[in-house]
């Protein structure tokens, strides 16, 4: 559990602004600065009003690169803090804690401008309209491009001499966003065959960019897009399914050699476990080095699924790596899980500045000194090299900033190394561990990246679907598998406490139990921002996953408290799909209807997904209502599903889950916390079946079954007939029949196996 505390990268105290009483990381970084800045809010915008001044607004997040860059060069500049004092009300947006605002803008850049990005820099009249932005402004002119003093004058000059037309313009740009972005079905439901057909062209498009040498989907800089790993495992299974098995077998080639080259690269902190945000190069080699909790919480994911459907070690390994990490670094004293860790660090103690990557870097000297004999064994296989090793692609280090340092990636495989030494491969990936153990022990010892301690709901929700799968999905490895560092190797049950203590503290302290609404984030206390769609979506998901996964129904209950708020906040009943905020604040001037799956999945897309689970556990008119709402949020993005599928893989399979002529679902019955009931519930889960859904319940337990009685009578009526107390049973339910009972875990496995192809074959 870490005990890091955040601090500012801003080390002048000369100057201190209305920043210093926030709760955020992000806004407290810049709490020194000599800019005047406000924090988003009515005094910032009274103050527009009354010097009738144009608003700079920048946002940006704590372990944002370009945002320290600007920072340093920008905004602890006294000249260009002199220039937005005089003739702008400047505001600082953490958007991670505004989401909301930061959508607003984000999409007003990237419509005029054509590309987005952080910083995120806007100026506004001071009724919000948008005038112009940008993203990231060197402060003076170069290569053509002007500096960003030279942007503060001209947006200076452009208000003082044509007002009346800049805020036309700013007004009118947001209608027309408004109108594009409220988007409304013609129809309740998709037209037949358009799901099967979205999933297909997705698959297509996806495999058409595939990178056959490295791996992945595009080119560079490369990012670890989970959802596209998600459709494409989906898209195999149901290849598989209509008997397609020579294409279910290339697409989960792809899928594999990705995970693989990704786990191999240096994205992958094979020192430390977990993953960063991206590859600036094609080989997964140099990343950019900031580590984010949504990112691990779907890795995590789509490497359990690997290990689901191969039961090759390598996935169950990484997965434990990325949720050790999170227990290790991002984890705080009752549970909470953290945001994200920060690209850059000092050097050396004491050090005025901060370097990208300097925390991971590692020199051919050090690693001599600190591993003895084994340094040339373990330089070998990370590719360690006394020149440095960034020179895999000419997009490695284009600026020689790692010239002489060491990025770890693997080039070779570890049984051909571990022969060529004449040592058996158990012996060698052994001491490669110790090795890890040592680097990290040294490292520790190093200034720390900052930790962006806040906690976000949506985040947290990710990271606790990945907890509670892992706590089952990890039981089908063989008995006996060693573990070396950075794993850990625990029983997998622990998985499942991270899971309930991480959901436990979301319920306590970012949950009112008599509104039933959802706060944003937590640092030092709840923040102002309200839930948004993709806290109550995610958090939704990962309910689900705790309860299907071995937690009690409360979670379940719970889930179905927040979905029945999410829709009375974010819901278009007319229109159909979700806003993605509730519409209350007036200085949010767009409601938008999100459905690109990024980094993160779209909101809609994670309720579509939702609401199809949802529907197939509870019964009658709720089960109706659920799928209804789940069939017209797809018919509003249909267009996007017929002609843009590739911008939204979850979706996709989301569409094609609800056309599923019969979910299957797995029925057990007996009593809980038994090893048993658990060998039992890891059998329902060992392989892979996006359409499944587990439902436990224990007879003997007045409270589970008076919900089961109260919200799906036939699988009260089922537990009541087919409960014994000397043995777990399990049923197998789909097109309205249930396979007869079953009490041993293979036989289930072997029930719900379906021929289900290994890494071998592929």
């Amino acid at each position: 559990m870490t005990e890091r505390t955040s601090t500012s990268t801003s080390h002048s105290l000369k100057h201190s602004n209305r920043l210093a009483t926030e709760h955020s990381p992000y806004l407290l970084q810049h709490a020194h600065n000599p800019v005047d800045w406000y924090p988003w809010g009515e005094e910032a915008f009274a103050e527009a009003r009354k010097r009738d001044a144009p608003i700079f607004l920048s946002i940006g997040y704590s372990t944002c690169h370009w945002c320290h860059v600007m920072e340093v060069e920008s905004f602890e500049n006294e000249e260009v803090a002199k220039l937005l004092n005089d003739w702008f009300v400047s505001i600082k947006v953490d958007r991670e804690e505004r989401p909301d605002v930061d959508k607003v803008y984000m999409t007003y850049v990237q419509a005029l401008y054509g590309g987005g990005g952080w910083p995120l820099s806007v100026f506004l009249s001071p009724d919000l309209k948008p005038l112009m932005g940008g993203t990231y402004f060197p402060p003076e002119d170069k290569y053509g491009r002007p500096g960003f003093k030279t942007i503060l004058r001209k947006v200076k000059d452009a208000w003082d001499t044509q007002k009346d037309m800049l805020v036309k313009s700013g007004s009118f740009a947001i209608e027309q966003l408004s109108e594009a972005l409220a988007a409304s079905a013609g129809s309740n439901q998709l037209p037949d065959g358009l799901p099967q057909n979205a999933l297909l062209l997705c698959a297509k498009q996806l495999s058409k960019s595939y990178d056959s040498r490295f791996g992945g989907f595009g080119s560079a800089p490369k990012f670890p897009r989970p959802v596209e790993i998600q459709l494409m495992l989906y898209q195999s299974k149901k290849l598989e399914k209509s008997g397609k098995h020579g294409e279910a077998k290339e697409s989960l080639k792809m899928v594999f050699f990705s995970l693989q080259c990704m786990a191999r690269g240096g994205m992958h902190d094979h020192v430390g476990g977990g993953f960063h945000r991206y590859s600036v190069d094609e080989c997964w080699h140099v990343p950019h080095f900031e580590k984010m909790l949504y990112d691990q919480g779907q890795l995590a994911n789509v490497y359990l699924d690997a290990f689901s459907i191969s039961r090759d070690v390598l996935y169950s390994f990484i997965s434990r790596d990325i949720l050790d990490y999170l227990r290790r670094e991002m984890i705080g004293s009752v549970g909470e899980i953290f945001s994200a860790e920060d690209a850059d660090s000092a050097e050396f103690e004491g050090a005025t500045r901060k370097k990208e990557g300097a925390f991971y870097i590692w020199t051919s000297e050090e690693i001599d000194g600190i591993l003895g004999e084994h340094a040339s064994l373990f330089k070998e296989h990370y590719y360690v090299k006394p020149s440095g090793n960034c020179d895999l692609s000419s997009m490695s280090d284009p600026h020689n900033e790692f010239k002489g340092n060491n990025v770890l990636i693997e080039r070779n495989d570890s049984s051909a190394l571990a022969s060529k030494l004449g040592m058996s491969i158990q012996e060698y990936l052994d001491i490669l561990g110790e090795c890890k153990k040592k680097l990290f022990d040294v490292r520790a010892k190093r200034p720390r990246p900052h930790l962006d301690d806040k906690v976000i709901v949506s985040w947290n929700g990710l990271a606790i679907s990945s907890f509670a799968r892992a706590s089952k999905i990890l039981k089908g490895e063989p008995q006996g598998t060693n573990f070396n560092f950075p794993v850990v190797g625990c029983d997998p049950k622990e998985y499942m406490e991270v899971a309930e203590k991480a959901a436990n503290f979301i319920r306590r302290d970012l949950y009112n139990e008599q509104t039933r609404r959802l706060q944003h984030s937590f640092r030092n206390g709840p923040s102002k921002a309200p839930g948004f769609l993709d806290d109550y979506a995610f958090l939704i998901s990962g309910l689900l996953d705790l309860y299907e996964f071995g937690g009690s129904t409360d979670w379940l209950v719970w889930a179905t408290e927040l979905q029945d708020m999410q829709d009375e906040l974010f819901l278009d009943r007319e229109g159909g799909a979700y806003f993605n905020t509730p519409g209350e604040d007036p200085s949010v001037l767009l409601r938008v209807k999100e459905d690109h799956d990024g980094a993160e999945p779209s909101g809609n897309s994670v309720s579509a997904t939702n609401l199809v689970r949802l529907s197939s556990m509870i019964s009658g008119s709720r089960s109706d209502h659920y799928r209804q709402n789940a069939e017209h949020l797809l018919a509003v993005f249909e267009s996007r599903l017929k002609e843009m599928a590739m911008a939204v893989p979850l979706m996709c399979c989301a569409a094609d889950m609800l056309t599923v002529p019969s979910r299957k679902q797995v029925v057990l019955v007996g009593q809980k916390h038994s090893g048993e009931f658990e060998n039992m519930l890891a059998a329902a889960h060992a392989s892979y079946d996006p359409n499944k859904t587990v439902i436990h319940i224990d007879p003997t337990n007045a409270t589970e079954m008076e919900f089961w009685e109260a919200s799906n009578n036939k699988v009260a009526l089922m537990a009541r007939n087919s409960f014994a107390a000397d043995k777990v049973v399990a049923l197998v339910c789909q097109n309205f029949s249930c396979s007869p009972p079953v009490s041993n875990p293979k036989s289930l496995e072997d029930l719900l196996s379906n021929n289900s192809m290994s890494d071998s074959d592929v």
